[in-house]
């Protein structure tokens, strides 16, 4: 939703009128923070909703200034270039001098000072009645864990967390928006996983899920890694990790060849990403989403084309150094029986390790609609990692869209740092 719709929306809610929802699920203006303009300088950078009273307005040669504070070179102001002059009805230091308003934007730093600039008279509400309540940031609660302790990893492919909105660079018109529901029942799924690191599938895009995490998620201290990969309807592999993140690597622009000899890239990526937990060796969490089975069997050489690269990539790592510490974790699209699992696992001393090995074969379901209920989500560790996985920790929560939000099962574990 765009800026001039969020603004909207928070008049609406602040003067009671009933307005049907909007087309995104989970909109900009639930992210918004909602603060006094005193406390701009804390917000530079992020999206707000800042009231105050105007106590001065100029105009000085092409831009309008509207002052919170007479001491306006610490104070915000809100900045009106006049390109944007002709879409307010009057000139806009006569209508907002001395008025209460809201303005909804995103805090710049001009000059050593905060403003927020505005291109329509949408972004700024006049108030008749009390200012609205505060939505300040808040200390985040769950720290990550120390040094010293065990660290939790899981896979969860979240199934098409597509918005409303049409992106013209992918094929997305034909995938819905996912319905709010769905979005909140993933974010108790993950709020239960209650994982340092979190791989995860059919992501539409960065900033999509990074208002989910923020709307849904704010207090879990998340960081969203995310690339653009290679899926033409749009879908990505992605990050959330609590602890310090270094270097990230996408390998969408490797090529290589099929198994029938086509060349090819990766259908999504793998991501590559090196996560630092403070005063404990660092390790890498590689992210991946294999060509599905839609197709048949005329999918089956590419999935193997995929797995192959993904073993080379991976044994290039292990020559330079064996014991690498690293996981291989995301949606296979295969069992582990299969052709392209078993090249990506390997034989000997590099072989990988399955850690889901120790849950009850029954118990073995990521993907959990019929017919095809089977384990096709992986947490694969590197030989090093592997000696550090925690017995017994491996587990799949099990569940369905309608309780989790999704069509496969989180599969987590837990791992020694030391």
């Amino acid at each position: 939703m765009s800026v001039i719709g969020c603004c909207l929306l928070a008049w609406t809610r602040m003067m009671g009128v009933a307005l049907a929802a909007g087309p995104s699920p989970v909109t900009a203006e639930e992210v918004a923070w909602v603060i006094p303009y005193e406390a701009a300088t804390d917000y530079i950078g992020e999206s707000c909703l800042v009231y105050g009273t105007i106590v001065g307005a100029r105009t000085v040669g092409s831009r309008c200034f509207l002052n919170f504070h007479e001491d306006y070179r610490r104070y915000l102001t809100v900045v009106i270039h006049r390109d944007h002059f002709e879409a307010f009805p009057l000139p806009p230091e006569q209508m907002y001098r001395g008025q209460k308003i809201t303005v909804c934007g995103r805090i710049s730093e001009f000059q050593g000072r905060p403003q927020v600039v505005v291109t329509r008279p949408e972004q700024i509400t006049i108030l008749t009645g009390d200012f609205p309540a505060h939505r300040l940031r808040k200390p985040v609660t769950s720290a990550p864990a120390r040094a010293a302790d065990v660290i939790t990893v899981a896979t969860f492919n979240i199934l098409n967390l597509f918005d409303a909105e049409d992106d013209p660079y992918h094929d997305d018109e034909g995938t819905p928006a996912k319905p709010r529901a769905e979005i909140e029942k993933v974010a108790e799924t993950i709020r239960k996983l209650n994982a340092d690191v979190i791989a995860l599938e059919e992501v539409e895009s960065r900033f999509y899920l990074e208002r989910v995490v923020q709307v849904f998620l704010r207090d879990m201290g998340y960081e969203v890694v995310l690339f653009e990969g290679n899926d033409t309807r749009g879908i990505d592999v992605a990050v959330l990790s609590r602890l310090p993140v270094g270097p990230v690597t996408s390998h969408r622009h490797l090529r290589f060849l099929t198994e029938d000899g086509k060349p090819m890239s990766f259908n999504r990526d793998l991501l590559q990403v090196r996560v630092q937990p403070p005063g404990a060796p660092a390790f890498d969490v590689y992210v991946v989403h294999l060509k599905s089975k839609r197709g048949g069997d005329e999918t089956t050489p590419i999935r193997m084309g995929e797995a192959k690269a993904v073993r080379a990539v991976l044994d290039e790592r292990l020559r330079a150094d064996p014991k690498a510490r690293f996981l291989l974790c995301g949606d296979f699209n295969d069992t582990l029986d299969s052709a392209p699992v078993q090249t990506i696992v390997g034989t000997g001393p590099t072989a990988l390790v399955n850690v889901a090995s120790e849950i009850p074969e029954a118990d073995r379901i990521s993907y959990n609609q019929e017919p095809y209920r089977s384990m096709i989500d992986f947490i694969l560790c590197s030989p090093a990692m592997g000696a550090d996985h925690v017995k017994g920790s491996t587990r799949i929560l099990h569940g369905s869209v309608e309780t989790t939000g999704s069509d496969h099962n989180p599969v987590v574990a837990s791992f020694r740092l030391r």
